[in-house]
């Protein structure tokens, strides 16, 4: 496997450049591309700070603007596919996640106006909402463990899933050409925790 790294701060433009740059070059172009940087700190709505709502819109929504704006002229080449991350606590307004949800929720927008827009570019955008043992949701857990339990309580599958085992299929499906009919989705990767919804 050929693997290139950028380090840096994904809320940095220049880092979506040099990242999306180093990509076309050593790759002869770019096929695909898969947003899921985005930090956060967990607090209820009332106790969140300016940073806090920062680091979590500069990393997660702006991160993906950035990487999709950068990424755009090398994938209309030939089409492609984005994938981008939100989460199902956007969806079900899970407390102490008001930021985090506010970005991901700006994110399924941008997603869902891009498949529309750069559907003539044969580029696809579609995104993954997975609920995943990460080492934010680890943090979570730890944090806030009476929240965690209840969430756990209402996965029917009864347990969150493995990034790797779970959900990474699901990206890599979306990546392909086997989704080539699919784009401005959001496919709930939770163990039917938000079926309702």
């Amino acid at each position: 496997m050929n693997v290139r790294f950028v380090l840096g701060d994904v809320s940095e433009k220049a880092v979506a450049a040099a990242a999306v740059e180093l990509a076309g070059a050593t790759f002869g172009g770019l096929d695909g591309l898969v947003n899921n940087a985005h930090a956060s700190r967990q607090a209820m709505f009332n106790d969140l700070t300016e940073e806090q709502w920062d680091l979590s819109f500069n990393t997660g929504f702006r991160a993906t603007r950035q990487f999709m704006v950068a990424a755009y002229p090398l994938l209309a080449v030939n089409g492609g596919s984005v994938v981008n991350f939100g989460s199902g606590s956007a969806i079900v307004g899970q407390q102490t996640q008001a930021a985090y949800a506010s970005a991901k929720e700006a994110i399924r927008g941008l997603s869902r106006v891009t498949a529309n827009e750069w559907a003539k570019d044969n580029i696809r955008v579609n995104v993954v909402s997975p609920m995943a043992l990460t080492a934010g949701v680890k943090a979570w857990s730890e944090a806030f463990p009476e929240m965690y339990k209840d969430s756990l309580a209402k996965v029917p599958l009864g347990r969150f899933g493995d990034p790797e085992a779970d959900v990474a299929p699901i990206v890599a499906f979306l990546l392909s050409d086997d989704s080539r009919y699919m784009t401005g989705q959001t496919l709930m990767a939770d163990g039917g925790a938000n079926k309702l919804y």
